[in-house]
């Protein structure tokens, strides 16, 4: 069974809340899960101390039986110093798609074959 240590929404429409919670990875994001270790309120200021409320102890825990966290865990997880997230790096995320590669390379023909009429003139 792999386990997750992830963000479980809860809250009306519009009013996010989330418990921090470790469950099987296959079971739904607000499903059955087998403890909750903590929460976690965006709406509140970022300076708040009940913003972002763990269980040290427990995530110790299961981080040591080998629940994995997720991205945004994982972030809340390195902002404790309990553990290093690696940074990533998508250079291909900046780079333009097919289409408006197409258009700016005959953008710059049709700029390149002006230039060369100019002078003949």
């Amino acid at each position: 069974m792999s386990l997750k240590i992830r963000l479980a929404r809860g809250g009306a429409k519009k009013r996010p809340y989330y418990r921090i919670v470790v469950a099987d990875s296959r079971s739904p994001r607000d499903g059955r899960f087998i403890e909750k270790i903590g929460t976690f309120d965006p709406l509140k200021a970022k300076d708040a101390e009940d913003r972002f409320v763990l269980d040290v102890e427990k995530a110790k825990a299961w981080l040591a039986k080998g629940a994995q966290p997720t991205d945004r865990v994982a972030r809340f997880l390195d902002a404790l110093e309990l553990r290093k997230r690696e940074a990533r790096n998508n250079p291909k995320k900046a780079e333009p798609g097919k289409k408006a590669q197409e258009r700016a390379a005959a953008a710059a023909a049709a700029a390149a074959a002006g230039e060369e009429a100019a002078p003949a003139e």
